[in-house]
């Protein structure tokens, strides 16, 4: 790798602790620090038309970037564990995953359940927020579910939106296989990436097989509008694959560029996954739509954070090399805003990052820039938002949905403090 010729690990180490500011900034933003160009910072409004998420620009109303993560006025709860929460579905859908990955050819079936063992599994993310999204919108409503929602009753609802998170996680795993192809990883998740143990080819067809998997599931909903959007979550990751692959030195300097990649490849999945809970509910059009800006904040916040470990964190916490984006020639938030500091950033970034001494060099304005703090206070900012949408749910005094969405706010403040 480029990394290991001529560009130490321990070289990176010196120039980010030699710089006093940049240390601090290593850290997350304490309650009290103040934003930083807070107003200049631009963000991104999503409209759905016909199933397709379309990207706009606007300033931000002021949303005190600097403060605490939002959080509901109405109530002063104990603190939740999200994952707690729904740790029984959590189980059974890993199990159900297991199951549904089973093959006829030995080989195929061991390399699509590789990331769905046990040991190699995570939290599973997005299937809890899912989970706890549908705990959230299950409330009684006196009307009966729209046309085309399905058979409530003969079909039980929450199985329904299980399936939702089950096809969510394959099409998640599925597009790692295949990110990790294209970027060449040998690492994924602290063990070796599928394509690293049996090759590209093999990789690419569990990627595939996983897909298909996803489509027969999605098919047994009986959800056109459904299915519609899920199928739109597969463009938009193909759409974002390919912006970040044929990218040209002005779009890799814009940050509106780089925010609606991110959507399309991190965002978009949850955030119509989020939407698709809510319409299996029976919800309105509104309800649906803050389930939506929910996912898609929350996705954004979440890459946001990613950005930023990807400078701060090690390959160990990590689970993959630590600059593995700027590594392979990808400018993310931090780097985009100390372009705005130090505009002569722009002419290393347009000679790219093959060459090692251009990573040092960028690396040397990043750590004299505010870009990792203004990177923590966008992400933070997107946090908000999402904590605003469930907020703005219909009131219920149901207990258990408003646990439920107590756990989906405070899952936004673990997005933004996570070290991992």
């Amino acid at each position: 790798m480029l990394f290991c010729r001529g560009f130490s690990r321990t070289r990176i180490s010196r120039l980010i602790h030699r710089n006093s500011l940049f240390g601090l900034l290593l850290s997350p933003p304490s309650p009290t620090s103040q934003p930083l160009l807070s107003n200049q910072i631009l963000h991104p409004t999503i409209q759905v038309c016909g199933g397709r998420g379309n990207f706009s620009w606007s300033l931000p109303a002021f949303l005190g970037l600097g403060r605490l993560i939002h959080r509901s006025s109405s109530v002063i709860e104990e603190h939740l564990d999200p994952f707690s929460l729904v740790a029984d579905e959590l189980s059974l859908i890993a199990n159900r995953l297991r199951a549904m990955v089973v093959a006829e050819v030995p080989k195929l079936a061991s390399a699509a359940e590789y990331f769905f063992q046990i040991g190699v599994e995570r939290k599973r993310f997005r299937p809890t927020v899912l989970l706890l999204m549908a705990r959230a919108l299950n409330v009684h409503r006196p009307e009966p579910p729209a046309e085309g929602v399905g058979d409530a009753s003969t079909t039980d609802l929450h199985a329904r939106q299980q399936s939702i998170a089950e096809i969510t996680e394959m099409v998640h795993v599925a597009s790692l296989l295949h990110d990790d192809i294209l970027d060449d990883a040998d690492d994924r998740r602290g063990f070796g990436s599928l394509n690293a143990i049996l090759g590209n080819k093999l990789a690419l067809l569990a990627g595939d097989f996983l897909l298909s998997r996803a489509c027969v599931s999605l098919a047994a909903l009986k959800n056109t509008e459904v299915a519609s959007l899920l199928a739109t979550v597969l463009e938009h990751l193909v759409t974002g694959e390919t912006m970040q692959m044929t990218t040209s030195s002005e779009q890799r300097c814009s940050m509106e560029y780089y925010m609606q990649k991110t959507y399309y490849k991190t965002a978009s999945l949850i955030s119509n996954s989020c939407k698709a809970i809510a319409l299996l509910a029976g919800q309105t059009a509104e309800v649906a739509m803050l389930a939506f800006e929910y996912g898609k904040n929350l996705g954004l916040a979440y890459q946001l954070i990613d950005d930023v470990l990807d400078f701060t964190g090690t390959s160990t916490s990590l689970g993959k090399g630590s600059l593995s984006d700027i590594r392979h020639g990808i400018v993310t938030a931090p780097i985009l805003f100390a372009m705005e500091e130090f505009p002569q950033l722009h002419a290393v970034v347009y000679q790219g990052f093959d060459n090692p001494e251009n990573i040092y060099i960028a690396l040397e304005y990043l750590g004299k820039s505010h870009g990792i703090q203004r990177t923590r206070e966008l992400a933070m900012k997107h946090a908000n938002l999402a904590a605003a949408a469930i907020d703005s749910l219909p009131e219920t005094d149901d207990e258990n949905v408003r646990k439920s969405r107590r756990a989906l706010v405070d899952l936004t403040q673990i997005v933004i403090t996570r070290a991992k």
